[in-house]
């Protein structure tokens, strides 16, 4: 599993591109993988012969650890001509003659430094058949996980009573078997211990999960819920990880101060419609909030603190010269937020272009991890799902974070008479270490006046 940056320790697969037996050439895409950061599809750094896919895909995987093998020209050179960069071996992830893992990008730790979790009875394995050791040593397996049992007190309908204590030829040893075949026991719910391998050296294959039968247990049957009411458990990986981490890092460190303005915003409408007919913007979709991020860039000129960062540990505010738009997207795999780099210097095509260009990207499941780093104010748009407001919580490392709600039909006061408006609803959320009331007040105040009548901005 290669290194791609951010501080990322692991990674899941996704899907395979490839599988063994297909011809690769280098730079050619052979699998895609999710980070906590976003997906990222991964090149082959050699040409030659798919060998074996050694991680299915839902797997989540170590950096460093061997995911794949290839079968290349240099891997049948004689011995006695080696790559010189050390990468003329034959599987992603062993070690080159300098004791680095070759990696799909760049390289990995030494090999003497990558931290492995211990196996379970690693006492008794001392006294296993010499079978056993030979198969252990084999170049295409991995060190296995402990298999993971259900809580004795989880209820029947998370995973049933506690099994009992495991029996088989294996007793409490971790037997050997490769992730695919690891993988499929834990989907049909069988204890590995207790299953005899029939592979070389006793390795588990998949026959010998399925064909498996487990003792009859002396526990009481347990009623089984109806099909399709059960409870269901899913790991917490990946961008939903990272989200969570984000947010309860943020709400527990930055005082947060929330603010909401009502808005009017006819006038703004109507403007979108007299430019959707016009040749600029013919070939672009323009969304209102277009309009809302042009009306943050130059409200954000006026409040500078809007668009700083605390820095605790230098002691210092950091007021920031350009503006990273962040804009908060919905995906399958959870929340992200990609960035609209120095939106500040765009005018309303472009910030219309980098909107319709991100959030495509994201929905695709595209985004590149260095879009989703370095921004320095959000915007989260929840009027999209029909909500006319909220509480949004801060993005670490930024002063303040805008909510636009629902833009809609509502009765309003014009010129003391009452009126149906379309009317939108602005939430404002700012760090009050960076921002105090009457500059976050000010801020939202500006937006809301450039959103009601966007010719404000001649006046700026």
């Amino acid at each position: 599993m290669p290194d791609v940056g951010e501080g990322l320790t692991e990674a899941e697969i996704v899907t395979w591109r490839v599988a063994p037996g297909d011809t690769v050439t280098v730079n050619q895409i052979i699998a895609e993988i999710e980070t906590a950061k976003a997906v990222v599809e991964l090149p082959s750094p050699y040409a030659g012969t798919v060998g074996e896919l050694l991680a299915e895909p839902g797997v989540t995987v170590e950096v460093g650890s061997p995911i794949i093998t290839i079968d290349t020209a240099e891997a049948d050179a004689p011995a006695a001509a080696p790559a010189a960069s050390g990468e003329g071996g034959a599987k992603i992830g062993e070690a080159g003659a300098d004791g680095r893992i070759a990696t799909l990008v760049g390289y990995g730790p030494r090999q003497g430094t990558v931290s492995r979790r211990p196996r379970r009875g690693a006492a008794a394995a001392a006294t296993a058949p010499a079978a056993l050791a030979d198969a252990a040593a084999a170049p295409t397996e991995v060190a296995p996980p402990a298999p993971v049992e259900p809580s004795p007190a989880a209820p029947a309908s998370v995973g049933g009573p506690a099994p009992t204590p495991a029996t088989g030829p294996w007793g409490d040893l971790v037997p050997l078997a490769k992730p695919p075949v690891r993988k499929l026991a834990r989907d049909l719910g069988v204890d590995l211990r207790q299953v005899t391998g029939s592979g070389a050296g006793g390795v588990i294959t998949r026959e010998d999960v399925r064909s498996f039968t487990a003792p009859a247990s002396p526990e009481p049957a347990v009623a089984v819920p109806a099909v399709g009411r059960e409870d269901r458990r899913e790991a917490i990986r990946g961008v939903r990880k990272a989200t969570a981490a984000a947010m309860v890092s943020s709400a527990f460190t930055a005082p947060h101060v929330t603010e909401f303005l009502s808005v009017d915003v006819t006038a703004t409408m109507d403007l979108r419609d007299r430019l959707r007919g016009g040749r600029e913007f013919r070939d672009v979709k323009l969304t209102p909030l277009a309009f809302v991020a042009k009306a943050v860039c130059l409200a954000a000129k006026r409040t500078p603190s809007i668009n700083a960062t605390w820095d605790a540990d230098a002691g210092e505010i950091v007021y920031h010269g350009a503006m990273h738009l962040g804009i908060a997207a919905a995906t399958p795999r959870g929340l992200i937020v990609p960035k609209i780099r120095d939106a500040d210097l765009l005018d309303l095509r472009g910030l219309a272009d980098g909107l319709a260009g991100l959030t495509a990207t994201a929905r695709s499941g595209r985004t590149p991890p260095a879009d989703l780093v370095g921004g320095t104010f959000t915007i989260t748009n929840v009027g999209v799902f029909g909500v006319d407001t909220g509480t949004p919580i801060i993005n670490p490392g930024e002063a303040a974070i805008l909510a636009v709600g629902a833009i809609k039909p509502m009765p309003w006061v014009v010129d003391g008479e009452l009126a149906v408006r379309t009317v939108c609803q602005l939430s404002l959320s700012f760090d009050h270490r960076l921002v105090d009331g009457e500059q976050g007040s000010r801020f939202l105040a500006d937006v809301g006046a450039l959103m009601e009548d966007p010719g404000v901005a001649l006046t700026w």
